[in-house]
């Protein structure tokens, strides 16, 4: 691992990467990635399958443990430390701290089937960050309220449709009152009419000023919700821009490519 030993601390965007390369033996995903996400920013990740798109997001919250390069979070970077002028690298238990600043939401909803949509979200506020069983069930009720869900507090998993368990599990995301939230592609196990429901409530969350990145192919999405697209291909950061920019009006040739199989 070759990583930036004192990376800037001044004015930090709530994200930062820089130069972030990683690799699986001999097939290298990311390719040098350059990002910076400011508070409040919700940014969508847009390009074909195989681009790095996923890849780059689970390295944020160091699911994957990057090459070279290295990934900031308030001014910290993540997996490593400086002490007496040496990057060292952080303890699992340490890991863990730093990952609290960021709630994800999978592809696959990972609820734990044997609990309550009340239990999965007050699981790591209380096993986890501590906190007392009735703050945590308030919280946890009032997010289960946000996402819609207030009527199903008590059922399982099994008894509710691939749209709720999403909605769940961004409640669950967010019971941790994370710096940042992260998406990978939160819509795309479920059936076409339930992808609605789940866009909405990330409108409503967007809305409410939560810094969010997110691994899409819904186009409408990153149009309607997005401050910023970014557009990845060969792991490489090909394009970026406002909605409008990227989307109306591509400038790279690989993303013209791309949108226009959406249209």
């Amino acid at each position: 691992m070759t990583a930036l030993a004192n990376p800037s601390t001044q004015t930090q965007p709530i994200l930062r990467a820089c130069n972030v390369h990683k690799s699986y033996g001999n097939n290298e995903v990311l390719k040098g990635i350059d990002l910076e996400i400011a508070p409040s920013e919700v940014v969508a990740i847009l390009g074909p399958s195989g681009s790095g798109k996923s890849t780059f997001l689970r390295c944020i919250n160091r699911l994957e443990e990057i090459n070279k390069g290295f990934i900031e979070v308030e001014g910290e970077q993540i997996g490593y430390t400086l002490r007496n002028g040496k990057l060292l690298a952080l303890t699992n238990s340490q890991v863990a701290a730093q990952r609290s600043k960021m709630g994800m939401v999978f592809q696959a909803f990972n609820l734990y089937p044997h609990m309550t949509v009340l239990q999965n979200v007050i699981e790591a506020p209380i096993g986890v960050h501590g906190v007392k069983r009735a703050e945590a069930v308030r919280v946890a009720t009032e997010l289960i309220a946000k996402v819609g869900l207030s009527d199903k507090l008590n059922a399982y998993p099994r008894q509710l449709s691939g749209g709720q368990q999403q909605r769940v599990a961004i409640a669950r995301a967010l019971a941790v009152q994370p710096k940042i939230l992260l998406f990978d592609e939160p819509t795309s196990a479920l059936d076409p009419e339930l992808v609605g429901e789940v866009l909405s409530t990330m409108r409503d969350l967007a809305k409410q000023g939560l810094t969010m990145v997110v691994v899409t192919h819904e186009i409408g999405f990153a149009r309607e919700a997005a401050d910023r697209v970014v557009f990845m291909d060969g792991g490489h950061v090909v394009e970026q821009g406002t909605p409008d920019q990227v989307l109306s009006n591509p400038q790279h040739p690989r993303t013209k490519a791309f949108l226009g199989r959406f249209l």
